[in-house]
């Protein structure tokens, strides 16, 4: 496993250039001026030049690609054309609230998704069946930014019974960063007010980035019951009078998680690559919000360095996927 893990890390790496490859070149031909966006409209023909020398901007664009190469293998990502700051620092602050977000959302689609689709697998064209399909199919289709500015409107504005957009309420004071989570933070601090006001700002975007997700889940997982299920093994468990709890959790379930496991892990890299509506409507201060901001600044090198960063992320936990498989599958072995 430690050989394969080395190998899959190496083709991390490889992906991350391909990612660096096509931003940056991507980035080359997309209208815009990054002096113009840096300096503003009213820059004189003088400035916009001494900024294109000390940025590199004068030079072949492969000499600009292997410069920006050269500061990413020392770990810079660029500075940001519209906040100033060095994009590392930027990521450092914004990131920890997308994955905040993701993994609550990822958790709440898990505790939805995985028993309904356990449900209707059991009762395979019943009511239950036609209610949950039904309910995937309608949460499959509903698009994200209807869902959010219903709830909001519905929750928030009528019946006040979760906060509004944003982290905290602008009234509490965040606590002092330690993990950039805020809810740690505040348990860290021993603010069980703040505490509290986290995670009533964290229900609403939670659940409606995690709407889709557990449509998903819920389809995969009874298509992956319904088929294990129907194996020998649990006719064989069933005649030896074992249990139906057993059956189902012990036999059918760990069988059938494979494939389960496989969505979760494309569910977790997309809700941190892609949660950009989610935190744009609730004003998330995340990496998608960030990543907007940035997109219609004009800001190229945060764009490129968000897409670095989503790259990294989503082929480190398709790895971590695949090395969950043999905790599920004794038969899988990496070589």
């Amino acid at each position: 496993m430690l050989n394969y893990t080395i190998r899959r890390l190496f083709f991390v790496l490889f992906v991350v250039w391909g990612v660096s490859v096509a931003t940056f070149f991507l980035s080359q031909v997309v209208p815009g001026d990054p002096a113009l966006v840096a300096l503003g409209d009213k820059a004189t023909d003088e400035m916009i030049a001494n900024f294109r020398v000390k940025n590199g901007l004068d030079k072949p664009v492969v000499a600009q690609y292997f410069s920006y190469v050269g500061r990413l293998l020392q770990g810079d990502l660029g500075t940001s054309l519209r906040t100033g700051r060095p994009i590392i620092d930027d990521l450092r602050d914004f990131f920890p609230g997308t994955l905040e977000l993701s993994i609550t959302a990822l958790l709440i689609a898990a505790l939805i998704g995985i028993p309904a689709g356990i449900l209707a697998a059991l009762n395979q064209n019943r009511p239950p069946d036609f209610i949950i399909r039904f309910l995937a199919l309608i949460g499959g289709a509903t698009p994200i930014y209807w869902l959010a500015i219903l709830l909001l409107e519905f929750l928030h504005n009528k019946l006040r019974i979760l906060p509004g957009p944003g982290r905290l309420d602008a009234y509490l004071i965040a606590p002092t960063r330690v993990t950039g989570f805020v809810g740690i933070d505040a348990l860290l601090a021993r603010d069980w007010q703040v505490f509290g006001d986290s995670l009533a700002h964290l229900i609403l975007p939670a659940f409606v980035l995690g709407a889709f997700s557990s449509a998903l889940l819920a389809r995969m997982t009874r298509a992956s019951m319904l088929e294990t299920l129907s194996q020998d093994f649990i006719r064989t468990a069933r005649s030896k009078g074992v249990s139906q709890s057993q059956v189902v959790i012990k036999h059918a379930l760990r069988n059938a998680f494979l494939p389960v496991l496989t969505v979760l892990g494309g569910v977790l890299g997309g809700l941190l690559s892609g949660a950009v509506l989610t935190e744009t409507i609730f004003s998330w201060p995340g990496v998608g919000r960030y990543t907007t901001d940035a997109a219609i600044s004009l800001d190229f090198p945060a764009v490129m360095g968000v897409t670095l960063l989503a790259g990294m992320a989503y082929s480190i936990i398709n790895l971590v996927t695949d090395l969950l498989y043999a905790l599920f599958d004794p038969r899988i072995t990496y070589a």
